[in-house]
């Protein structure tokens, strides 16, 4: 009977050995010898200290910062584990939120950020600034979206719309090779950018 199981549990351990050990380290070697930055998390630093990285989104409250699209991330509630509480750009929760377009929570949550932004400034909104991505860390909005908040981060700063647009024109990444997507501004990279030009 031993002589029978001997073959399948030799190869369950090769298997193991080439598949959860040998393939993984290798594919990390060479994923750190020719794309390091992209191998660490695209980490993004500012005067030697990291700041955030290029692939996940950051909350940004301040008027005079453009902000991010809105995360549907959560986290467990620190007092009930039973509980979730909302803990936007979670990395370690990626998720969309889930609810579809009957949801009356769905409704509620967009109006009331339509309603606000409305506010701030009467043009049309984007739809990229009242709704989540499906990932919930989705770190990029629409050059729709960020030249919305101009009126906003000027008035904040005490500086000219025009610059703003300039500023927002020369970090808009366009398509991939050209077709692949659609153009879109990184907002921790369009920040970071403001805050050295505007002191």
């Amino acid at each position: 009977m031993v002589k029978e199981f001997r073959p399948a549990i030799m190869m369950v351990v090769l298997l193991t050995l080439l598949t959860g050990i040998v393939y993984p380290m290798a594919i990390t070697g060479v994923a750190q010898v020719i794309f390091p930055a992209k191998a660490n998390g695209s980490l993004v630093e500012r005067n030697g200290k990291i700041v955030g990285s290029a692939l996940i989104g950051q909350v940004f409250t301040e008027a005079k910062y453009f902000h991010s699209r809105p995360s549907a991330t959560n986290d467990t509630d620190p007092n009930d584990s039973t509980k979730t509480v909302d803990a936007p750009y979670n990395a370690s929760n990626s998720m969309g939120s889930n609810l579809g377009p009957t949801s009356k929570a769905l409704v509620d949550r967009v109006t009331a950020a339509a309603k606000d932004l409305k506010a701030e400034n009467n043009k049309p909104i984007p739809v990229d600034l009242v709704t989540t991505s499906a990932s919930g860390l989705d770190p990029d909005i629409t050059p729709a979206a960020a030249e919305f908040q101009i009126p906003r981060v000027a008035k904040a700063r005490k500086v000219s719309e025009a610059g703003l647009r300039d500023l927002i024109a020369q970090h808009t990444h366009g398509r991939t090779l050209g077709f692949i997507g659609e153009p879109y501004v990184r907002v921790l990279e369009l920040n970071m950018a403001l805050d050295h030009a505007v002191k």
